[in-house]
């Protein structure tokens, strides 16, 4: 596929793993400058930035992945059940080849990232994730884009005797997830299908997810099994669960408060117990980059 990125780098330019596990300072993969005025490494930004990711146990053994239930460590503890390949996509609608996709034969087609990510969760914490993947937008140019598709919806797996989460009615299952077009196509969002250089784990979305780092990490839909272009807005779980609390675009913003607690600030992983915390940024620091997708609009309304 087409590769926009100014650098690609190879597995000889990760940082070892002994100095990984020891949290030492970790500088690399890659990620956006500015869209307008160039695309810049990770190395560098993240230098410019102080970003030092997460390590391995923050990344994996705190997180949201309600099919496996709602406590930060059941994934961990329950996702391990999973099976996980073989693996396959199904994309279809408004696309030119549709059929099911295997899993490998998508990633024999891609080129594999790193990129350094801030993770923003609604519930406002944070922490900055090394992921690796490739860009959705080369995935839908594989099957093709037909005119008229303005929307991407996307579905996780659904294997009760698997997921036992599923078995209690926090949501609707099986959770669905969806983006504009322009937003699936924007050069920052990526499928990940690793972290650390390693095989992404099943609590974190094994073996492909979605990573849309300017949005609330709900909107990065995990253990993705359809892909559906469309020209009609579709449904996500959250927002169907409670409209009123969580919006189609969920961008990651300051100004608009979740009804139940202000978004103006984040508590990050591992910062420590007194650790103060920061502020937000707007889109998650990614306002640069995305902005303009949203101009003219009215994000207190479009949230």
């Amino acid at each position: 596929m087409a590769h926009r990125w100014t650098n690609t780098f190879t597995r000889a330019d990760a940082t070892p793993e002994p100095i990984f596990l020891n949290r030492r300072q970790i500088i690399a993969g890659l990620a956006a400058g500015s869209v307008a005025g160039g695309l810049f490494s990770t190395r560098a930004r993240a230098q410019a930035e102080g970003l030092e990711p997460n390590d391995w146990e923050e990344i994996t053994q705190y997180n949201n992945y309600y099919e496996f239930g709602t406590g930060k460590d059941d994934p961990a503890r329950l996702a391990g059940q999973l099976t996980t390949s073989p693996w396959a996509i199904e994309i279809d609608g408004m696309v030119e080849r549709p059929g099911t996709y295997d899993f490998e034969d998508i990633l024999s087609e891609m080129t594999i990232e790193e990129r350094i990510y801030r993770f923003r969760c609604v519930e406002a914490w944070s922490m900055v994730v090394p992921w690796n993947g490739f860009e959705l937008a080369d995935l839908l140019d594989m099957a093709g884009v037909q005119d008229g598709a303005r929307y991407v919806a996307f579905e996780t797996l659904l294997r009760p005797e698997e997921m036992p989460g599923v078995s209690r009615p926090v949501l609707e299952w099986p959770y669905v997830e969806g983006l504009r077009l322009d937003e699936a196509r924007h050069p920052l969002t990526i499928m990940a299908t690793g972290i650390y250089g390693r095989d992404i784990p099943n609590q974190n979305g094994a073996p492909i997810r979605l990573v849309v780092p300017w949005k609330y990490g709900f909107k990065s839909i995990k253990s993705i099994v359809r892909i559906t272009l469309t020209d009609s807005e579709p449904p996500t779980s959250w927002n169907k669960a409670n409209p009123r609390e969580y919006g189609f675009y969920s961008n990651v913003n300051p100004n608009v408060d979740h009804p139940r607690w202000s978004q103006a600030t984040e508590r990050e992983i591992g910062g420590g117990l007194f650790s103060p915390r920061k502020p937000t940024l707007m889109f998650n620091g990614y306002e640069d980059e995305v902005a303009a997708l949203y101009e003219g609009m009215d994000l207190s309304v479009n949230f």
